[in-house]
């Protein structure tokens, strides 16, 4: 409890003068007063000579005025070069977002419509005049009739939908699917803050990828075309081999072609599985069974059946499992086992002799999402390289040294299995030291997409 008396009200009554001083103080010896100083300095001058009766100052009340006059108009026309200067640019930037393909909509924090540029009128069919001015709301959306521009702007309602957001990014990217209406939105959402960082409002940048879409189903209908084509001779090929390995009385000069023709059309095989593979998770199609699994237990029998294959590379394969017993999420076995094998795989095939693939399992604090990482001492990727490891066909100059053969879809489809998985992936690498995979799966099923979308 804090005694109030005399004492304490007058150090309080001094503290509020001293503030009132500094600030007048602080206003006082601003730049923007000076104007004001002169004028107030001449107007005292005029005052006091009107108070004087002396000869010879008939010119003087004049002269002090033109002298007043003369700042207040270099004042005025910088203030009027200001001003014009300021709508000059207002306009400019008026007109770049008018006239920008993609739609932009800007809102206060009380969803107040503040911009909505002539892209959005094209792609939601609704002229500016209309909803510029307007507080949205779903009621108000409801009324309007416009399930495309609703949902846009409630990405949470759409039916489909995939969060293209980083783990913790503050920027909001979602791809939205009207199939109704054959329309493929890609919708930004980032805040707008003053200098003190106060939410001032919202945009968006809706960039209608419809025609992108489309193009990307005729190339993914090419591939599946031309892999299944390519399936049944290569079928045909692999089981031609291994029934002539099976043959006794074939020499052993002739036993040795039959094997490497067995890997070769093995190899031949997964390239044309992958790029079916591919086409499938490009087109939305590559079908997900989710189910609640044990995720510690799942590591633990992948990377039993992974132990073979590291005795043959002469690696060391370890699992740092969590202090946790077991960790339910929701997973596709099946497909995260690809994705994770995939990773796995490369990790043993390019590491060092006697080198080591760790494995652990970490929740991350304060966030919905386990992270499960893959680290080896391996060559590394060079940093040049890091950003195209998860594009189609790409394959490291150091990796193609070691070995030339090789699709460089497997790190592509990863990636998209875990983002299909509601998550994320990042990778931090060294040349010649090794590189670790980072996973991160959600434990909120509502994180997981409704549907299978199609993927960039």
């Amino acid at each position: 409890m804090v005694k109030i008396g005399p004492s304490f009200l007058k150090t309080k009554s001094q503290r509020m003068i001293n503030r009132f001083f500094k600030k007048l103080k602080i206003y006082i010896l601003l730049p923007e007063m000076a104007t004001f100083w002169f004028f107030l300095l001449v107007a005292l001058i005029i005052i006091v000579l009107n108070f004087i009766d002396l000869p010879n100052l008939t010119y003087v009340t004049p002269i002090l005025l033109l002298l007043v006059g003369i700042p207040f108009l270099v004042v005025s026309l910088r203030l009027s070069s200001s001003n014009l200067e300021i709508k000059l640019e207002r306009n400019q930037m008026k007109n770049i977002i008018f006239n920008l393909q993609d739609g932009i909509i800007a809102y206060d924090t009380d969803f107040k419509i503040l911009v909505f540029n002539r892209a959005a009128e094209g792609i939601f069919g609704i002229p500016a005049e209309v909803v510029v001015g307007k507080m949205f709301s779903l009621d108000y959306a409801s009324r309007m009739k416009s399930k495309t521009l609703m949902q846009s702007m409630f990405p949470s309602l759409a039916a489909s939908s995939v969060n293209r957001s980083e783990i913790g990014s503050n920027i909001q990217i979602v791809d939205i699917s009207f199939e109704d209406v054959g329309l493929e939105l890609r919708i930004t959402t980032t805040r707008v803050l003053d200098s003190a960082n106060k939410l001032l409002g919202f945009v968006k940048i809706i960039n209608d990828r419809t025609r992108q879409v489309e193009l990307l189903k005729s190339k993914s209908a090419f591939i599946t075309v031309a892999a299944h084509q390519l399936r049944t001779p290569v079928n045909a090929l692999s089981w031609t081999m291994e029934t002539l390995k099976k043959d006794e009385g074939l020499s052993e000069e002739s036993a040795m072609f039959v094997t490497n023709g067995l890997k070769a059309a093995n190899k031949l095989s997964k390239i044309v599985n992958d790029l079916l593979d591919v086409a499938k998770i490009e087109e939305g199609r590559f079908g997900y069974k989710f189910a609640e699994v044990d995720l510690v237990q799942f590591l633990s029998d992948l990377l039993e059946a992974d132990n073979s294959a590291a005795e043959e590379y002469g690696v060391n394969l370890y699992f740092e499992k969590p202090e946790e017993s077991a960790i339910t999420i929701m997973i596709d076995k099946e497909r995260l086992a690809l994705a994770l094998n995939n990773v796995i795989d490369n990790a043993i095939k390019y590491n060092v002799k006697n080198g080591t693939v760790t494995v652990k399992i970490s929740r991350l604090p304060d966030s919905p999402f386990i992270e499960v990482s893959i680290a080896d001492t391996g060559i590394g990727v060079s940093s040049e390289n890091l950003e195209k490891l998860f594009t189609k066909f790409f394959r490291g100059e150091n990796v193609v040294k070691i070995q030339t053969e090789g699709s460089g879809l497997g790190l592509y489809i990863a990636k998209n299995i875990i983002k299909r998985h509601g998550g994320d992936v990042r990778v931090e690498s060294e040349l010649n030291r090794g590189t670790t995979f980072h996973f991160f799966l959600p434990t909120d099923p509502s994180l997981i997409p409704k549907k299978e979308f199609i993927l960039d």
